[in-house]
């Protein structure tokens, strides 16, 4: 994050309440996780609102920081990233390949994650703001028990080396949630132009969930809540509450009053989100 930016670290820390930590420690990343989750929401809107997602990181903090927007994997964990360097972490961009409902997993740049390390000897972590209902804590990344959070029960598992991509063991991991596979995680470090023909995928294809719905989501203290089409979800525990929405004046003040987007329009399905990250 250039400092000749006009986005600093400290307007990046008020969009997600947070302030500046005294030093890179596990302490300040669990808490900035928590913040940006609860701050900022996982959403396609761009995709159905006819806006281009370009993933270059000043573009990224225009939206993010600037336009008080949300975004999905691509865009939340890469301008994660870019806070957490300037804050002093070490920090490499992985991709992941996700599982779907049937098991199978998804393409090659699926999904965008982060290992993030810090000054206090702990570590390396797994932190994620861009999986939508997820890890509510970073996750250690070299522990191969049960990891207790908020949002269920974690494991990091190695993957079998028959699966690797390509045919080749790279190290692989599978992160496990209450039992169930999330995703596979590749160790090795990327830039962000690599995730590039993962975001167009997702925005174009009528393969991709992305591409069915508008969904917009956020953590809360007690659950999540999620607006999905003209359908407001909250959910506290395993307690799940339903509410239609009528007019396109309630549905944009429900964006406005529960996620902080100032819509002057609301997005209109292109194509074949509410997927199982949501």
């Amino acid at each position: 994050m250039d400092p000749h930016l006009p986005h600093t670290v400290d307007s990046y820390l008020a969009r997600i309440g947070a302030t500046r930590p005294d030093r890179p420690d596990a302490a300040a990343l669990r808490e900035l996780q928590l913040r940006h989750l609860t701050a900022v929401p996982f959403e396609n809107l761009s995709i159905h609102l006819g806006e281009d997602i370009v993933l270059e990181e000043q573009t990224l903090l225009d939206k993010i920081v600037a336009g008080r927007r949300g975004g999905f994997c691509y865009e939340l964990n890469g301008s994660f990233a870019a806070l957490l360097r300037e804050l002093g972490f070490e920090v490499a961009l992985l991709q992941a390949r996700v599982h779907g409902d049937d098991g199978k997993l998804g393409i090659p740049y699926d999904h965008l994650a982060l290992r993030v390390g810090t000054d206090d000897g702990t570590g390396p972590w797994l932190a994620d703001v861009g999986f939508g209902d997820h890890a509510q804590h970073p996750l250690a990344l070299d522990d191969r028990t049960d990891q207790e959070d908020p949002r269920g029960t974690f494991r990091i598992r190695q993957a079998p080396a028959e699966a690797a991509d390509g045919g080749e063991d790279y190290g692989d991991v599978e992160v496990l949630r209450d039992g169930a596979p999330q995703f596979r995680l590749d160790p090795r470090p990327r830039a962000l132009a690599d995730f590039r023909a993962g975001a167009w995928y997702h925005r174009t294809s009528p393969d991709s969930g992305f591409t069915r719905a508008p969904v917009c989501s956020r953590f809360t203290a007690a659950g999540r809540i999620t607006l999905s089409g003209r359908k407001l979800v909250t959910t506290v525990g395993a307690e799940r509450h339903e509410t239609p929405l009528g007019s396109d004046d309630e549905v944009l003040t429900a964006y406005r009053e529960h996620f902080g987007l100032r819509l002057d329009r609301l997005p209109t399905v292109r194509g074949a989100c509410a997927s199982a990250r949501t």
